[in-house]
């Protein structure tokens, strides 16, 4: 395999950038901190990673890590020793490393990529931020089931943004309130309903009796009214605990299953996609401690990159002017990169590999706005937990105030001037947007 894919770090050293590139190149590909036996050139030609790019950036007075190696040695920076003082060089770095180094092996593309890196003894910034791959790699990884296009076939939602909620509160009820609950949301026109991370198969609801309780309530709806609403259950677990999960909801009629990817690992999402036939929503819970600092870990684009070769179909992204951390320009990039192909060089007859971004997280009909502008299309799953749930008229008018206000922003409408005939909006606003 004479391919290649590249990787684009962000790093921080007190030492030439340029050198520091070449350590990175040398020490996730053939080399060490010295060369040694049997490092011919002929094998340094035919697997060491090549540096391809050194872009000097800013540079500042105070490391952003610490560092004991350079302790050790005395080096704190560019003119300065001992510790204090010195300057900090910050640059960002493309590498390309030969495809065939790797294999087919998704762990061991993550080991290579973003492994020791962040351990180097020359850095006290390390993050990778972005990751190429050519067709002729990505090709041999999985896809998703459904993606886009198939989950707005087995929701029956061919246009328009998916409304979604959140079972909550997030545990402690019984598989009957549970499913109580589904029947009711599902009476209030949601699109989609997804278990909440923390919930998975806890001793008072047991996927068990959980799962067949709620495909019953929603096997109910689809009987009442055709509409079929998809379901994400949380099987985060063991691998092959998973496999068994999902081979209930699929006897249950259910269509989709949850996973917390951080916690179960890249090798237990690619056995579990390539055993079930089922969507795979993909909660990226624990990633603000891969990301949230600045010069350390790694950015969305890598890291759904390498989730999106296990073959998920749902990507979380949390949402705009929501409640947690991410300014909302990483939450437009983020929602951008699950709509770009994984390999620009695709055939035009390859298969699509765009998954649907998941927006998330203090969503309500006030925010639909901002996601519109930002995004300018609403192939999303647009999730509502409180917009939904605490709507003050009901569950049924907070999903009519989403669809209301999803409309008002397709046709160029102001909210305001929309919940003039949309009384769910409006209650919306009054309530939400105190």
């Amino acid at each position: 395999m004479t391919a290649t894919l590249r990787a684009t770090y962000l790093i921080e050293t007190p030492l030439d950038p340029r050198k520091v590139a070449e350590v990175m190149a040398g020490e996730q590909s053939c080399g060490t901190f010295t060369r040694v036996e049997g490092e011919t050139d002929a094998l340094r030609e035919r697997a060491r990673a090549v540096v391809e790019a050194v872009d000097a950036l800013e540079d500042v007075a105070q490391p952003g890590l610490p560092n004991a190696f350079l302790e050790r040695t005395g080096i704190s920076g560019t003119g300065g020793t001992g510790g204090t003082g010195g300057i900090w060089h910050r640059a960002r770095v493309r590498i390309a490393f030969p495809c065939g180094n790797i294999g087919i092996n998704l762990p061991t593309l993550a080991a290579t990529l973003a492994g020791n890196l962040y351990d180097l003894g020359e850095v006290t910034g390390m993050r990778l931020e972005r990751i190429a791959l050519p067709w002729a790699y990505r090709n041999h990884f999985e896809l998703p089931r459904y993606g886009i296009a198939g989950t707005r076939r087995a929701t029956g939602v061919p246009v328009g943004a998916l409304v979604g909620t959140i079972l909550k509160p997030n545990v402690g009820m019984s598989a009957e309130d549970t499913a109580a609950l589904v029947a009711r949301l599902c009476a209030a026109g949601v699109d989609f309903i997804k278990d909440d991370e923390v919930c998975a198969n806890p001793v008072h609801a047991p996927l068990a009796q959980r799962v067949p309780a709620v495909m019953a309530a929603v096997r109910s709806h689809r009987e009442r009214t055709g509409k079929q609403v998809m379901v994400a259950f949380n099987i985060t677990d063991e691998t092959d605990a998973m496999r068994g999960h999902a081979d209930l909801v699929e006897r249950e009629g259910g269509n989709c299953v949850m996973v917390s990817l951080n916690w179960c690992g890249f090798s237990a999402v690619q056995t579990l996609r390539r055993h079930t036939g089922l969507a795979i929503h993909a909660h990226r819970n624990g990633y603000g401690a891969m990301s949230r600092a600045p010069l350390l870990g790694i950015g969305f684009q890598a890291y759904q990159t390498l989730w999106r070769l296990a073959g998920v179909d749902h990507m979380h992204v949390h949402g705009l002017q929501g409640k947690f951390a991410q300014p909302d320009a990483e939450v437009i990039e983020s929602a951008h990169d699950c709509y770009t192909a994984l390999a620009s060089d695709a055939p035009a007859s390859a298969p699509d590999d765009l998954v649907m971004p998941a927006f998330s997280s203090g969503q309500w009909a006030g925010t639909v706005p901002a996601t519109w502008e930002a995004v300018g299309r609403d192939d999303l799953l647009f999730m509502a937990g409180g917009g939904i749930l605490a709507h003050p008229d009901g569950p049924a008018a907070g999903v009519q105030s989403l669809r209301d206000a999803w409309q008002a922003v397709r046709e160029g409408e102001s909210l305001a001037l929309a919940a003039l005939h949309a009384p769910a909006l409006a209650a919306a606003l009054r309530f939400f947007g105190r």
